[in-house]
């Protein structure tokens, strides 16, 4: 829920499950055979009778020893969609719509639900008597997507733009009840954010020591001023690829720091920054230690470019930068001036993160902090362990769904927890979640820091004291640590230096002998320095042995170069020809894509000359990282449980992008040196083969061509048009955003066709259609991707050639619009629940004594995965169509009358419903 999907299709690129299968005589049996076959399979969990005969309990996938209940649904009760919840002192729930008003919860017991709560709306701010005559109530505060209920008040976090139903703009509110109503009859407005929406102002969450909040907002909200700053604010784009900002316009205009995280006091004076450079993180909270962490969002449009970051679990240390930045200059998490993240978690929408350590769990899930992703319908329990000054961390699916749009959770004053679905004004419901099993519930939770992390976790917090600004001995007690072992600590140590004065330190930057310190100096001083001393940088990071530094130390060193550079200008000849050979003996590196990157963008940046064929030279030995390749595999067993995003995903899966190669092309663009013919014709024709054979997020295409772009501007004037139509110019639309599309699309106006609409435009009225148009209207809503008709299309779903004879249009437009109202066995997905808690979704397409085989990806059916049957614990057949609901929108009345016409005639031209249209 808190990425900016609005650019995704409604009507997605696959069909696997159009119509119900073709062995049931009609809709009830369907219904009947799936049911039983649901019932068959269905796994045991810890839910009552009760449960499994409510639906939006018995889709849960629960760990051992847990049950579900479903306490409400908002929705049904014309209450909004809901996306954020606190506790207050009299262990009441206080919710938010994501575009209405605040709402009070009287909770019932655990083990006793199903009577209908008390709730209330809490009417804050209104004045009554003006809006008495109102039908559609007035929002008086609401529109949050924060709440925190500490120091007798209820802090809310607003997000959204004052209108006329609206009052209260954007910014951090504090609620109180002067007159001991029950009632808050005070809003204070802390400080007014500017920013809204998705990417707006977030969550609020209290301090360990109780005294102080802490909120997190997104990329598209403002630094308000803050009364103080631990990151120093002296912060920038910092990277010398040449920039494209996203081609389909996503936060073009967003600098750094962008997303950040600040401390606060109570009474809302004192704002201090704390860390900064997220994209979008909706919530953050803290482990036992007391540190930290954060559950940050990707940019799905960028997946699979070599920038692309999944959703990742972060460690948020004083004066912390994570690298967000615009476009495909976004920091690699190998820069040494940002900080890396301790789980990658892997494609989602991230929004409620949760320590576990109030809850009534096994030990186990106490420590657990609880990652919830709105699009996959997954709660992660991400389990931390200390290493150095900092944590690695592994992540279990805890609770999962289809669909289950996560929006917000807490654990409530009985130990449950409780958690939204809904947002973006979608059903949405409340659930709790307890632990039932045999283990204890209520043992100390003590901190797992060794004697040694506890030592290095110290020295971090030591050089964090010096975040604050000028201190008598900072330098001092800094300057050694900036060649410690531990990332976190030489990354805190040079923060510490960075907020003292220059002039203290300068010059112990620019005569430093040891290699590593004189690395992390370079890089304070780049960013804090007087252009005029660049040259000096420059020399004495030359000075360095390069080949006696391990890879991380080369890739800092580099980072260095690269930053004073992009802060103090290129080169003067004489500088770059040094740097040229200083830098050149060793590219390309040797099993380090990394390293590669950085040293090709540099080496572009000075003009070296032999950057080009050296680059060209690498291209067809690039092989992407293992780690991406995990990341691939990984994301395919997201496809199936939400088809709206996992399809996107399985189309680029289809076909991978090399990212290498990628980086090496985007690289290059800029490039003016070196070239030939040969080279050149070898370098455009990639573009051209990128484009045909490689698929990607939304914005693939689009930075593909604006490198292509940037790159035809550095060729000879009268050879421009052969290289453009080389590149693969005439595979574009004109915009470059999409490949060309040659078949009939769609004309429109679309609507978003329901069921009662879609018969009255229909029943009747299919005499006379358009057989080319029904043709056209079957590829264009993609149907033929998966469903066969007269021997040609794909082969995932049902043939559709005699559906005309078997269904009638109503059931037709029923399965198309409602999807998963009746799955067939035959085409439905299968849910296999595994020993190490995850569970993975797929068709099964083929079963042994060993193992079984799921296709998982609809554009490639052919891709087998293989589980071993001895890591199943049990399986279960899925009651949701992996079709997505919708794949009619695009079409006019006219249009979808010849689309049925066509399923009608089983795709025949001869068939009476196109009888004056042979």
């Amino acid at each position: 829920m808190n990425k900016s999907k609005s650019g995704l299709k409604l009507l997605l690129t696959v069909s696997v499950s159009l119509f119900i299968g073709t062995s049931c005589r009609n809709a009830k049996e369907a219904e009947t055979k799936a049911q039983s076959v649901a019932a068959a399979t269905a796994v045991p969990t810890a839910a009552t009778a009760e449960a499994v005969a409510n639906p939006k309990v018995d889709k849960l996938k629960l760990p051992t020893g847990y049950k579900a209940e479903h306490l409400y649904s908002p929705s049904e009760n014309k209450q909004g969609s809901w996306v954020a919840m606190a506790f207050d002192d009299k262990g009441r729930l206080i919710t938010s719509d994501q575009y209405g008003s605040l709402y009070r919860m009287e909770i019932t017991p655990m083990g006793k639900a199903g009577g209908k709560p008390k709730v209330e709306r809490l009417n804050v701010g209104i004045d009554n008597s003006v809006n008495a005559d109102t039908t559609k109530p007035k929002v008086g505060m609401g529109y949050a997507q924060g709440l925190l209920y500490a120091f007798n008040s209820l802090y809310v976090m607003i997000n959204h733009n004052s209108n006329k139903e609206f009052e209260k703009g954007s910014g951090l509110y504090r609620l109180q009840d002067t007159n001991n109503d029950d009632q808050y009859d005070k809003i204070t407005l802390l400080k007014e954010l500017k920013g809204e929406g998705e990417h707006g102002p977030h969550s609020i969450k209290l301090s360990p020591d109780g005294k102080s909040l802490y909120v997190v907002a997104g990329n598209f909200t403002d630094n308000p001023g803050m009364n103080a700053y631990r990151i120093p604010k002296v912060w920038g784009e910092d990277n010398l690829i040449p920039l494209i900002p996203d081609p389909r316009g996503h936060a073009t205009d967003r600098m750094a720091p962008a997303g950040w995280i600040a401390k606060v006091d109570p009474t809302g004076q004192n704002w201090e920054m704390i860390g900064a450079g997220l994209r979008n993180t909706y919530d953050i909270d803290f482990n036992e230690d007391g540190e930290l962490f954060a559950y940050d969002s990707d940019m799905e449009w960028d997946f699979g470019m070599p920038w692309y970051k999944p959703t990742r679990i972060l460690h948020v240390t004083s004066g912390s930068e994570f690298g967000w930045r615009r476009g495909n200059v976004s920091w690699s998490p190998s820069f040494a001036d940002a900080l890396p993240a301790v789980l990658n978690i892997g494609q989602g929408s991230p929004t409620n993160f949760m320590s576990g350590r109030n809850a009534k769990f096994p030990e186990k899930y106490r420590r657990a902090m609880y990652a919830f992703d709105w699009s996959f319908g997954i709660i992660y329990a991400v389990h931390l362990e200390p290493k150095g000054a900092t944590y690695t961390a592994t992540a279990e699916e805890f609770i999962s769904g289809s669909p289950l749009p996560l929006t917000d959770g807490t654990i409530g004053p009985d130990g449950a927890m409780y958690f939204l679905t809904g947002g973006r004004r979608i059903d949405s419901d409340l659930y709790r979640v307890y632990y039932t099993g045999n283990e204890p519930t209520n043992t100390t939770i003590a901190s797992k820091l060794t004697s040694e992390t506890k030592q290095l976790q110290e020295t971090r917090k030591k050089l964090e004291a010096y975040h604050t600004g000028a201190q008598a001995g900072a330098v001092e007690f800094a300057w050694p640590y900036l060649k410690d072992n531990d990332r976190f600590i030489r990354y805190a140590a040079r923060v510490a230096v960075e907020h003292q004065p220059v002039a203290q330190w300068q010059q112990k930057a620019l005569t430093e002998k040891d290699p590593v310190i004189a690395t992390q100096a370079a890089l304070a001083l780049a960013r804090n320095g007087e252009k005029s001393v660049k040259s000096q940088i420059l020399a004495n990071l030359m000075k360095v042995n390069y080949g006696q530094l391990t890879e991380q130390q080369q890739l800092d060193l580099v980072r260095a170069i690269e930053v004073t550079l992009a802060r103090m200008g290129k080169p003067d000849a004489a500088q770059a020809a040094k740097l040229n050979t200083y830098l050149s003996a060793h590219y390309p590196a040797q099993n380090s894509n990394e390293l590669n990157r950085q040293l090709c963008k540099v080496l572009v940046y000075i003009d070296s000359p032999t950057v080009v064929p050296k680059t060209l030279a690498l291209y067809e030995q690039a092989k992407d990282d293992n780690s991406s390749q995990k990341n691939f595999t990984e994301s395919s067993d997201l496809i199936l449980r939400n088809p709206q995003y996992g399809l996107d995903i399985a189309n680029m899966l289809a076909k991978i992008p090399p990212a290498q190669q990628m980086f090496y092309a985007t690289a290059l663009s800029e490039a003016k040196k070196g070239w030939t013919p040969a080279l050149r014709d070898k370098y455009f024709s990639w573009f051209a083969s990128a484009f045909k054979n490689y698929a990607g997020g939304r914005s693939f295409v689009g930075f593909l061509d604006r490198a292509r772009k940037i790159a035809l501007q550095n060729v000879p004037k009268d050879k421009t048009e052969y290289y453009n139509q080389l590149s693969g110019n005439a595979l574009l639309t004109s915009s470059g955003l999409d490949m060309a599309v040659t078949a009939v699309q769609p004309k429109g106006p679309g609507r978003n066709w329901n069921m009662e609409e879609a018969v009255a435009a229909v029943q009747g009225k299919l005499e006379n259609r358009n057989f080319e148009q029904g043709k056209a209207m079957f590829a264009a809503s993609m149907c033929a991707s998966c469903h066969n008709m007269r021997g040609e299309g794909g082969s995932v779903g049902p043939d559709l050639t005699q559906l005309g004879t078997r269904f009638s249009v109503n059931d037709m437009l029923e399965s198309i619009i409602e999807p998963s109202k009746y799955v067939s066995d035959q085409y439905a997905s299968t849910v296999f629940y595994l020993k190490d808690g995850s569970s993975v979704l797929g068709r099964l397409v083929n079963e042994t004594g060993d193992k079984y085989s799921i296709s998982q990806n609809p554009f490639a059916p052919d891709m087998l995965r293989d589980i071993p049957k001895k890591d199943v614990v049990n399986t279960k057949i899925s009651n949701v169509s992996i079709m997505m609901p919708g794949m009619i929108n695009r079409l006019n009345e006219e249009e979808l009358k010849d689309l049925i016409a066509y399923l009608m005639a089983g795709g025949n031209k001869e068939h009476t419903v196109f009888a004056s249209k042979k």
